[in-house]
């Protein structure tokens, strides 16, 4: 047996519950890992309250960091006790997780197993953004939300190496010098002023190429009113709530955006 934290129904907190389970096994192509690090993000929240439905009773969490106990058939590369780390193996908040293989990378033994457990969603999400969904090229103005939060950060350093023009928006003063920090060239600080505006006010109407969008809801519409023609959404969560349902003509309203 084993501790992990489970949901037996979905709802806010107080449905996680922390229970005692069966230990797994490894099966082909997998490993069981003891978990030093889970890493907690937003899908988590989905999952917990059903945003994305997950069948209960279910372990949460789908990131972390721990060492190989076991290793199943066909795992070629593995061993008993080397540190590994993961971003796609559910049950992660667990003494014990099972992780295939193909989901498992090494941690080099400078790396803790926090900062490994904290990297990998955020930093393939921050990747996959500036590298696939929009790959940004020099010169190019691109707008983070959310640009102090795990994935913010990360994409700010990313698209600042990639040569972009970074404006980040924040809720706070504190918040603000993490983004700077991080490389942003133009930190708006959304509860002062409509980040709209302040971008607008740099660069015009209509102006940026890509608007990397985790918050969802409350920044959505706003963020298609700053994009050039042909520009890019990205929406990547929700923090603030899910988007209402989108008239797709207003897509050709605002100037030949496209799905």
């Amino acid at each position: 047996m084993m501790h992990a934290i489970q949901v037996l129904e979905h709802g806010g907190p107080e449905v996680l519950q922390w229970a005692d389970v069966p230990r797994p096994a490894p099966g082909a192509g997998e490993l069981l890992v003891r978990v030093e690090a889970a890493g907690v993000n937003y899908i988590d929240t989905y999952h917990r309250t059903g945003l994305y439905p997950l069948e209960v009773p279910f372990t949460l969490g789908l990131e972390g960091a721990g060492i190989v106990e076991e290793v199943g058939p066909e795992s070629d590369g593995f061993e008993v006790g080397q540190r590994v780390a993961w971003a796609s193996a559910p049950g992660s908040y667990a003494e014990y997780v099972i992780v295939s293989v193909g989901a498992a990378v090494h941690v080099p033994e400078a790396v803790p197993g926090d900062v490994a457990a904290a990297v990998m969603l955020q930093g393939m999400t921050a990747h996959y953004l500036a590298k696939d969904t929009y790959p940004l090229d020099p010169g190019e103005k691109c707008l983070v939300h959310a640009g102090a939060g795990g994935v913010g950060l990360l994409l700010i350093q990313i698209a600042k190496l990639l040569g972009a023009q970074v404006f980040a928006t924040v809720s706070t003063d504190e918040k603000a010098d993490l983004a700077a920090q991080a490389g942003a060239d133009h930190v708006i600080k959304y509860t002062d002023v409509d980040f709209g505006d302040a971008v607008e006010a740099v660069v015009g109407p209509k102006a940026l190429d890509v608007v990397y969008d985790g918050v969802g809801a409350a920044t959505f519409d706003r963020g298609l009113e700053l994009l050039r023609p042909r520009g890019l959404m990205a929406l990547f969560g929700q923090s603030s709530g899910v988007v209402d349902p989108l008239d797709l003509g207003k897509l050709a309203r605002l100037g030949s955006l496209y799905v």
